[in-house]
């Protein structure tokens, strides 16, 4: 035993740090229990905020990843990393960058670093793959401007760890949902009566339930393996229109009018259309082996019906 003695409880606990506490970071900071084992902590810009986190079990930290200055006091004080929020959005010059996961990373390095970081990226960083599978292994092949930031967000994370040694991972995830979280179902667009593409256009898409997906968080803060990308999705093999057909049946709705691809533009918003531009399919063996992940939620199915 040291001659100082045995460290105070609060150093010998692990400091999981969580940027982005949504409803993802809130079900990892759930499923992580904090107490005696682990002290969970939020930045948050929004000081409406931090009662609730507060009430979870959280203890929030005042800052703006927008604002470079205000992420000082972050430096040396999380052993562990979990960095869910999005790149800014908008044009800019630098429209490329995400300059908020450049802030982050560059506050982090000032001090003694944290043992790992994991990153919520997208699978939009692979493109169109025209319905083919896409492993770890494909290269990037971003098409908006959205998916080019997320690109340079994994960019700047895995630098850190190639410079410093930090255990960095990245999270590629797909469509999230699921029943409990707030525009987590089909059920709205559904009932709007939103068209899906027809058969013969449609795209696939890739899903996990967002407690699925808060549990591979958790376990890449401690198994994740050095400078590794991670495919988060489910085993799900659906193309977009089959899975709202699926859901209005379990809802016990009308099933989606189908339309042409060339009359999708008169007919939906261009959010949505940018999803219809993109068809690929997420292997998830890393997800499985390395961190070990067993979904509770194998398919949307079983999501939906939860």
């Amino acid at each position: 035993m040291s001659h100082l003695g045995a460290l105070p409880a609060r150093f010998r606990r692990e400091r999981v740090l969580i940027i982005g506490c949504g409803d993802v970071g809130q079900r990892a900071a759930r499923a992580l229990g904090g107490g005696r084992r682990v002290r969970l902590l939020a930045l948050t810009s929004t000081p409406g905020s931090a009662a609730a986190l507060r009430a979870q079990g959280i203890t929030p930290l005042p800052g703006n990843l927008d604002d470079a200055r205000s992420l000082g006091r972050l430096a040396g004080l999380a052993t562990r990393v979990l960095h869910l929020a999005p790149p800014p959005a908008g044009e800019s010059p630098d429209w490329r960058l995400d300059t908020r996961t450049r802030a982050l990373v560059r506050a982090l390095a000032q001090r003694s670093l944290p043992a790992a970081l994991v990153y919520g990226s997208t699978s939009g960083v692979y493109g169109d793959r025209q319905g083919q599978w896409v492993s770890e292994a494909t290269p990037a092949q971003p098409l908006t401007p959205r998916a080019w930031r997320r690109v340079d967000a994994e960019a700047a994370v895995h630098w850190l760890g190639r410079a410093t040694g930090v255990r960095t991972s990245v999270l590629r995830i797909p469509g999230i949902y699921a029943p409990d979280r707030e525009g987590g179902t089909p059920r709205e667009r559904l009932l709007r009566g939103t068209p899906v593409l027809r058969a013969e256009d449609d795209v696939f898409t890739n899903h996990i339930h967002a407690d699925d997906l808060a549990r591979a968080c958790v376990l890449a803060l401690w198994r994740g393996r050095p400078q590794r990308n991670v495919n988060v999705s489910d085993d799900t093999d659906l193309k977009m229109g089959d899975y709202f057909d699926l859901a209005a049946d379990l809802y016990g709705l009308s099933r989606p009018p189908r339309i042409a691809r060339n009359a999708a533009g008169d007919q939906l918003p261009l959010m949505l259309l940018s999803f219809m531009s993109e068809s690929r399919r997420l292997h998830n063996q890393r997800m499985k082996t390395e961190l070990g992940l067993r979904l509770r939620y194998p398919t949307v199915a079983e999501g939906l019906r939860a």
